[in-house]
């Protein structure tokens, strides 16, 4: 064998070593690369498949399994009738393109939350809604099911009924969903493990938390939110003052009529009740459809402290004159009666006439006591019709206080609370989808 072929020979047999050696090689690596990957390396994989969209399967409808809600009440203001609230919500739903084959010993792994597909949540009647992450990252197990929470922070409208106000105890629905279309549509499906905190917020307490779901349309679940306020602080600020007011309006009738000394103390009841609903004005609820009996109320005390007071005055003119009238002429008082008869004995001592000047002193001392004597009959009937009037306003506070008892024992005004649903929106799940599949 000549040299050219033994060189030949060995070029073979060295480039078949070197091929047998790569391959081993490479299948090694292989199977060092699939048992020797940790779970950031598995992490990095599912990360680069860049999986933003919905996982869509044959009925395009994704499911997703709220697994617990943890809800709070921030606030309430009863003014405009808005209830914000704090909702931690539990979520578990399944993406199949987001697994990875049993080679990979790592039964779970984590992703930055903005890497794949996060399911929305609809509050049908949210006012304002923000939703954010709890953590920035997410668990992702082998099968491609997914654990996530989210927090929401929403104020809805919530029309409670306060004609009762400062007993009051209401409910406020807060309607999670998801959302649905013709074809297409994103299900959940709440668990009932729904837990309160922070039930206490101002003079609102959250009582109960529980989640409802109608049975003729599956897709309108929501949260029932059980409110009531803490009475003391509206019943200190608000009916105590107005009664102590009423109160203080009846003592003043065991003031005398002389000297004006009711007159001043009544007008100064009229200019602070009304001052202090001037102050309450901006605090007191609307109500809505359901104004307050509150302000009913205060309307009555106001127009009962008026009365009293204008019968006051009245009944001060009755006691100096009999009549009423701010036009008619009084009566000669007996003063200037007496200073009249007084100039005429002067000018009968002129004359020398002593029988003359005896008889006109009788007659002023007559005039005199005539005068007393209205006077005394016109206090006196001012007084009967003053005790007149406490009776009046005695028996009026005591059947306005049966009325008031009568009626906040009766539900006379209702709420409506679910009238947010969009009737217009149809839901069909059972799309055809032969079409796309021939």
């Amino acid at each position: 064998m000549d040299l050219k072929h033994k060189i030949t020979l060995l070029l073979l047999i060295f480039t078949s070593l070197i091929e047998l050696t790569t391959g081993s090689g490479n299948s090694t690596m292989s199977k060092i690369g699939d048992r020797g990957c940790d779970q950031r390396c598995l992490a990095q994989a599912v990360i680069q498949k860049g999986l933003l969209s919905a996982p869509q399967g044959d009925n395009c409808t994704i499911v997703v399994n709220i697994t617990s809600i943890q809800y709070e009440t921030l606030s309430f203001d009863t003014k405009v009738m808005q209830m914000t609230s704090r909702i931690k919500v539990n979520m578990q739903w399944k993406d199949p393109d987001l697994g990875w084959q049993r080679n990979y010993r790592f039964p779970t792994i984590v992703v930055p939350v903005e890497k794949i597909w996060i399911p929305g949540i609809v509050l049908d009647n949210a006012i304002d809604t923000s939703m954010e992450p709890y953590t920035n990252d997410v668990q992702v197990r082998r099968d491609g099911t997914v654990d996530h929470s989210v927090v929401l922070f929403t104020t809805v409208s919530c029309e409670i009924n306060l004609f009762n106000y400062p007993f009051v105890n209401g409910e406020c629905p807060v309607a999670i969903n998801g959302w649905s279309q013709k074809a297409c549509a994103l299900t959940l499906q709440i668990a009932d493990n729904v837990s309160l905190v922070g039930g206490s917020r101002g003079e609102w307490q959250t009582m109960s938390v529980t989640k409802v779901s109608d049975v003729a349309q599956p897709d309108r679940s929501y949260l029932l939110v059980k409110l009531s306020i803490n009475p003391f602080g509206a019943f200190v600020t608000l009916i105590l003052p107005s009664g102590l007011i009423l109160l203080a309006d009846l003592v003043s009738f065991a003031l005398p009529f002389e000297g004006g000394e009711r007159n001043s103390f009544k007008v100064t009841l009229v200019l602070s009740f009304t001052m202090f609903l001037l102050i309450l004005n901006d605090h007191l609820p609307n109500g809505g459809n359901c104004s307050p009996l509150l302000h009913y109320h205060f309307s009555f005390c106001l127009v009962c402290l008026v009365l009293s007071m204008l019968i006051s005055i009245v009944l001060t003119r009755l006691s100096v004159d009999a009549s009423i009238l701010p036009c008619s002429c009084s009566k000669v008082h007996p003063s200037n009666s007496t200073k009249t008869q007084n100039e005429s004995l002067d000018q009968e001592k002129d004359t020398g006439s002593e029988i003359s000047l005896l008889q006109k002193i009788v007659n002023v001392l007559e005039d005199m006591g005539k005068g007393d004597d209205e006077k005394e009959r016109n206090m006196a009937f001012a007084y009967l019709m003053d005790k007149f009037c406490f009776g009046f306003f005695v028996s009026v506070y005591i059947i306005y206080a049966i009325i008031i008892i009568g009626i906040t024992r009766t539900d006379i005004c209702k709420v409506n609370n679910l009238d947010f649903w969009d009737e217009s929106k149809v839901t069909d799940y059972s799309y055809d989808y032969s079409y796309y599949y021939d």
